[in-house]
């Protein structure tokens, strides 16, 4: 059994990821070893999560992976781990939209049997705070919400005003937290700064976040609450028991990774190591070649837009790119992935795999998505059904090819994506422990 905390809130921006990454890395400090993980999609909170644990950080989606997955996706990540700290999404009810509880931080501390810390912003009330926490504790009898952190919190008084009025909630507060910025994190169109662009200084972040929780959260508190959780009774999710196949000779497949491809599930690779690759990440910005005997590319989410004129001026990994894809070698291309095969991005010349130009815009393009595979890929063989997740701030003209990679049905019906040769190329972000043939036929193309 592992003590496991969920971190919540009423709404986004309440403070949830300053609290579970100064926890993690607080009780990391106090020689804990804790499990990072994150409900929903989200990819950038979680590499704060790893910097603060020294473990991969993991996400959480009850819709990309399905509700009978969360249990032994979260045994998996934390087997051998003291605590577990799960960050939670948006408000502590709010997921998918138009499906219930699907995908929502309760739904998951329901899965778990974990109970909830609420993270409550009290910049803008005193005695009120007390409704909304009993409104939130009562909403759903299954959520068991075990204590609150109060979080920007003015002054002495005002501190006493709000634990006064919280005595007749029942809800312990378990911790006190000011109106302070030393903990603050830089922001960007989709989120925080993602750590590998950042890394010094997001260590300095983590560090004050820690010191944070440390002064204003009563830490033995909230362990005791996190080891009051009962027994999950879940078999951990394995790689190699979804995959089933290893090969005797390990074809390499190399994966994007740096500053401006940060967006992976930590159970891609695992998949991939699990089917029989021999996995070597490599750095766009930096390398010059694709790693020796590369048979398949994957190349994630992440921010290229940023890193456009760079990725633009390594001529030479482009045109390897380029030559593994007419070769006709698998590439698995997401998000990110998709615009560095395109002719161009913002002007600057890409890869030129796909008869495709990348641009910025203005609109944000956010959400879950049900997809159904149009052609038969490296990846997805046609008619497969999975649900994905979309979330970019770029537009791609044409938006699909001759042979588009998937059709999509909810919010929308439309196409989507690339698939040519080797290539699958697509905005749709997928988790492939969903759909673990994915990773198992990705490997199989990279062997012949």
């Amino acid at each position: 059994m592992v003590a496991r905390l969920v971190i919540a809130a009423p709404a986004s921006g309440s403070g949830k990821t300053t609290v579970a990454t100064g926890l993690m890395a607080a009780f990391t400090s106090a020689g804990l070893t804790v499990s990072p993980h994150k409900a929903g999609p989200d990819y950038i909170d979680p590499g704060y999560h790893a910097l603060a644990t020294g473990r991969p950080g993991r996400n959480l989606d009850a819709y990309l992976c399905g509700t009978e997955l969360i249990a032994p996706l979260f045994a998996h990540g934390a087997a051998g781990c003291d605590l577990a700290v799960v960050e939670g999404v948006m408000g502590l009810y709010d997921g998918a939209a138009g499906a219930g509880e699907l995908a929502s931080t309760a739904q998951i501390a329901k899965l778990l049997r974990a109970p909830v810390v609420l993270v409550v912003d009290a910049s803008s009330q005193s005695r009120s705070v007390a409704a909304l926490v009993h409104g939130f504790a009562s909403w759903d009898p299954q959520v068991r919400i075990g204590g609150v952190i109060l979080n920007k919190v003015a002054s002495d008084r005002h501190e006493e005003m709000l634990r006064e009025a919280l005595e007749e909630s029942g809800v312990p507060v378990l911790g006190v937290l000011r109106r302070i910025q030393r903990a603050a994190t830089p922001s960007r169109h989709l989120g925080l700064v993602p750590v590998a662009e950042r890394r010094a200084d997001a260590l300095a972040s983590v560090d004050a976040m820690a010191e944070l929780v440390r002064e204003g959260c009563d830490l033995e508190a909230l362990l005791g609450l996190a080891r009051s959780a009962p027994s999950l009774g879940a078999e951990p999710w394995e790689a190699g028991a979804a995959s089933g196949l290893t090969t005797s000779a390990p074809p390499v497949v190399a994966v994007a990774g740096g500053p401006a491809f940060t967006f992976s599930y930590a159970e891609h690779p695992e998949l991939l190591t699990a089917a029989g690759a021999d996995v070597v990440t490599f750095d766009p910005l930096r390398d010059e070649q694709l790693p020796d005997g590369t048979s398949g590319l994957v190349i994630g989410g992440g921010f290229p837009e940023v890193y456009a004129p760079e990725l633009s001026a390594n001529e030479a990994l482009r045109k390897a790119v380029a030559g593994l894809a007419s070769s006709g070698a698998p590439i698995a291309a997401e998000c990110a992935g998709l615009l560095y095969l395109a002719r161009s991005l913002d002007g600057a010349p890409m890869c030129g795999v796909l008869d495709a130009e990348a641009r910025m815009s203005e609109r944000l393009t956010l959400g879950y998505r049900e997809a159904v595979a149009v052609s038969d890929s490296a990846l997805a063989a046609a008619g497969t059904r999975l649900n994905g997740h979309e979330f970019h701030r770029t537009v791609v003209e044409p938006a699909a090819g001759p042979a588009p990679a998937w059709g999509m049905h909810r919010p929308e019906r439309r196409v989507e994506g690339f698939v040519q040769q080797g290539v699958h190329a697509s905005y749709l972000h997928t988790h492939w422990a969903s759909q673990p043939g994915m990773a198992l036929r990705f490997v199989e193309r990279c062997t012949r």
